[in-house]
């Protein structure tokens, strides 16, 4: 056992040589490098298995009850200052380490071959590597200072794959966004760590835990920069874990190839905040206003993520909010002081969602050989649609990671979210009620998104991008692309013709295809730009066993991750193996959570979250699928159709609720009146008041001094006479107004 943790600082130097190798083999030896490309997956795969056994080794032996473990070495040593590396091992190391290993494994795996075709393929590994790297040594990390080195090669990473397709201008500006934001939070974390130093003169936590406890309890401090300092480090966590108002930045984030999202902003980096929240949970928990300001910050972000969710047409950025907003749940967690409750959010959140994101790769990636190789239109979910037929197995994942999401037992999420409304519901009614009703909105959004993308037809089959509808004409309420538009569907002759082969049950795609009229098909083919040639149609594929395997082996970590937070007991639901896990941190750190509740507690919660999250998943369907059909006959259901949606009143709050969703809440709008363009209009008011003053006078003295030396030129003739001329010509002149002056001179005072 010491054996294993002495050597445990290797982990975050595994996946490094793969980031060497390439880098020095693409510098020196380009070709043998490129040719033997696809060793360097195989490689990075390898390694990072390796590190994933020591980290299950290291877990194993802290679920057995092992203590916390630090190793630590001397860096930089001087009279009054003194830094130390080290690695710190405890549960919440461990739990990180898995987490970045196994995800990381599986989307080195599944990018394999989504990324084979790409020339970009050994710098997407090559970077990847890195950031797993550079995420183990955040997590090992044993003080402030470390936290903060890694802190930052992380976002170097995010940054570098967020615009790994840099010639598009949109994933250049994506990136740019990224980096700015996160600056931001960065510079808050450097004041804060760099305050504490000043407090505690030590960067190490143990330290820093002890010392300001004591320094708070005995009044030996001032609690206001105490805050303060709190405070800047908590937005640092803000900006990386996209929480409100810092969460501008992961949306376009999705710019990225998808396995980055898939490891990078949904399972990993954007849990580096959250595990800083966590480390410093001991002190954040005795400054009571800093824990407020968490909660109330998760719990904006978790209402806010859900809303704009809502109204998004790109299949990868409605994930990104619905990340935003799970996200916010944790926060919300951390902030009530449930540590065992957000961490176990953190562990099923990061397997579903990467696993939901991956699916979306393979939806993207079926999509692209009937509209091309372009982001807008292959990860538009407008243009998708029954797609259940031509990805049976990604449609099964992505069904099951969507009811995770929602909450829907007995899969992974519902365990710890439910834990989490439980706690929030002790700590304040009104988050909990928020917290209840996102869930609502989670399961909504989430199976619209479903709906979008499997039932129905291939709505671009039939209608072009200015008018696509959103489900069928006779199964859904609306016809236009917004969530709750006004637009009607265009009755021209192609649409016609659509709602002909509706009736007749005949698809485009299905065995009757001949029943079709030619003239009718022969129109379509010549519309549309889906075509490889004038006769022949690519058709939607499921994605090959390379990107497969990935998604099966995380809907077993959706469907059974769940079971390490519960068990069963005498009549008691409990968490045992999770609480087992984090025994030595939560001894320690003291934090504040129950340890068990009974049956009729446990049941009457989870009825009231699953009943509200299969509300939400009843109005989707209602809304996006075919649910309709099935209940037109109810006479309060024909009364909502006919007299709902054509209320005033209620048309007005859908358009509005919709523009606040689709528009991103107009927060994006606001940064870029308040700070961009007053930040360019100083920066325009500067340019200006440099080019016409400050050169303007520097010029001027030029000017002047150009013309008078050309003025003064033409007086020397080379004549001494004419010198001599000049020079009492000018001292007469001198003594002259001397003695004017003089003979105006006021007499000396005479003193008595």
């Amino acid at each position: 056992m010491e054996y294993t943790y002495k050597y445990a600082w290797i982990i975050p130097l595994f996946p490094l040589p793969v980031t060497m190798s390439i880098g020095f083999g693409l510098l020196l030896i380009p070709t043998a490098t490129k040719d033997l490309r696809r060793m360097w997956s195989f490689l990075s795969v390898l390694l990072l298995s390796i590190a994933m056994w020591f980290s299950a080794n290291l877990s194993i032996q802290q679920i057995n009850g092992s203590l916390t473990y630090q190793y630590l070495w001397s860096w930089t040593i001087n009279n009054d200052f003194l830094l130390e590396f080290g690695y710190l091992i405890d549960p919440l190391t461990s739990i990180m380490s898995i987490l970045i290993t196994t995800v990381g494994i599986l989307v080195f795996i599944y990018s394999d071959n989504y990324m084979s075709h790409d020339q970009g393929y050994l710098r997407f590994f090559a970077h990847m590597s890195f950031f797993n790297a550079s995420m183990l040594g955040l997590v090992t990390s044993s003080n402030l200072i470390q936290i903060y080195i890694f802190w930052e090669l992380v976002g170097m990473c995010s940054y570098l794959l967020i615009g790994f397709w840099f010639t598009r201008p949109v994933a250049a500006s994506a990136c740019q966004k990224a980096f700015v934001t996160n600056r931001i939070g960065d510079f808050g974390l450097l004041l804060g760590t760099l305050g504490f130093y000043w407090i505690t003169g030590s960067f190490e936590f143990r330290d820093l835990f002890q010392i300001v406890n004591t320094l708070i309890h005995n009044n030996g401090v001032n609690s206001l920069f105490v805050t303060l300092c709190a405070f800047l480090l908590f937005v640092g966590a803000v900006a990386k874990s996209a929480q409100f108002p810092l969460h501008v930045w992961l949306p376009d984030a999705m710019e990225g190839p998808t396995p980055i999202s898939a490891l990078i902003h949904a399972a990993t980096m954007v849990a580096a905040g959250i595990f800083l929240v966590a480390r410093l949970l001991p002190l954040f928990i005795v400054i009571p206003y800093i824990m407020n300001i968490i909660c109330l910050v998760g719990i904006i972000t978790v209402l806010l993520g859900a809303t704009l969710a809502l109204a998004q047409r790109d299949i990868k950025r409605s994930l990104a909010y619905s990340t935003i907003s799970q996200l916010g749940y944790i926060m919300l967690a951390l902030g009530i002081g449930s540590y065992r409750a957000a961490l176990f959010h953190l562990i099923t959140h990061a397997y579903s969602k990467a696993l939901l994101f991956l699916g979306s790769g393979s939806i993207i990636h079926s999509m692209e050989p009937i509209v091309g190789y372009s982001p807008e239109k292959s990860q538009n979910m407008v243009l998708m649609g029954g797609l259940t037929k031509y990805v049976p197995i990604t449609k099964t994942t992505f069904f099951l990671g969507t009811l995770s999401i929602c909450g829907i037992p007995p899969l992974a999420c519902f365990w710890s979210k439910d834990e989490i409304l439980q706690d929030s519901w002790l700590y304040s009614p009104i988050f909990a009620l928020i917290a209840w009703f996102t869930t609502g909105l989670t399961a909504f959004y989430m199976f619209r998104m479903y709906l979008l993308t499997f039932d129905g037809y291939l709505r671009i089959l039939f209608q072009d991008y200015s008018s696509l509808s959103l489900s069928s004409t006779k199964n859904s309420l609306f016809y236009s692309i917004s969530l709750w538009g006004k637009g009607t569907l265009k009755k021209d002759f192609f649409f016609s013709k659509m709602e002909k082969m509706n009736k007749n049950k005949v698809c485009f795609f299905s065995k009757d295809i001949s029943k079709i009229d030619k003239n009718f098909r022969s129109k379509i083919r010549d519309l549309s730009t889906y075509f490889i040639n004038r006769y022949t149609y690519m058709y939607p594929h499921e994605s090959s066993n390379t990107m497969l395997f990935p998604l099966l082996v995380l809907v077993l970590f959706t469907l059974f991750i769940g079971s390490i937070g519960i068990s069963f007991n005498g009549g008691v639901i409990y968490l045992d193996l999770l609480s087992k896990w984090l025994t030595p941190s939560t001894s320690l750190f003291h934090p504040k959570w129950n340890s068990s509740e009974d049956w009729y507690g446990f049941l009457s919660n989870a009825f009231l979250s699953v009943s509200i999250a299969l509300f939400g998943l009843f109005i989707a369907s209602l809304f996006y699928g075919s649910i309709y059909s099935s209940f037109k006959n109810l006479v309060f259901i024909n009364l909502f159709l006919k007299i709902g949606p054509k209320s005033i009143f209620l048309d007005k709050i859908k358009g509005v609720i919709y523009n606040w969703s689709y528009n991103r809440g107009f927060i994006d709008i606001f940064y870029t009146g308040i700070f961009t363009m007053s930040i360019r209009g100083l920066a325009e008011l500067t340019q200006y008041f440099d080019k016409y003053i400050i050169d303007g006078i520097l010029n001027g003295i030029g000017v002047a001094s150009f013309f008078m030396g050309e003025g003064i030129k033409y007086m020397g003739g080379g004549r001494i006479s004419s010198y001599l001329f000049l020079y009492f010509f000018y001292v007469s002149i001198f003594l002259f107004i001397l003695f004017f002056f003089s003979s105006f001179s006021l007499p000396n005072p005479q003193f008595s």
